[in-house]
């Protein structure tokens, strides 16, 4: 199979820096603040940047954030994080959240196959 993204992977990426640019763009002072808390936030710590994505999905299965499970996915999978790892995790956000997280799950798995795919 060619290693090229598939079209849920590359419109969730276009779409996301899209707008992303335009929120910057707006030139608040808070959100800009905020997007670089975020980001310095997952950085090499105490805490490898792996162990925090890992902690990033699950709250954000948690929180039932679609956005937000697919882009921790997508860092998951850049830290090499293992499909066998991310079924623990799965197993984790579904214990802590309940089972209003399964079709959460369905779509992470679905999300989870095609970055397997790159």
């Amino acid at each position: 199979m060619e290693n090229t993204p598939s079209n849920q992977v590359v419109a969730f990426n276009d779409y996301r820096s899209r707008m992303n640019e335009k929120i910057l763009s707006a030139d608040n002072l808070v959100l800009k603040r905020l997007f670089n808390l975020d980001t310095n936030t997952y950085q090499e710590g105490a805490l490898p940047t792996r162990t925090k994505e890992m902690l990033g999905l699950v709250a954000s299965m948690v929180l039932r954030c679609d956005d937000c499970v697919k882009y921790h996915l997508m860092k998951c999978h850049e830290q090499g994080i293992s499909t066998a790892e991310i079924f623990e995790l799965f197993a984790v956000a579904n214990i802590v959240g309940g089972t209003i997280v399964i079709p959460h799950t369905r779509r992470a798995v679905e999300f989870w196959e095609e970055l397997g795919e790159m």
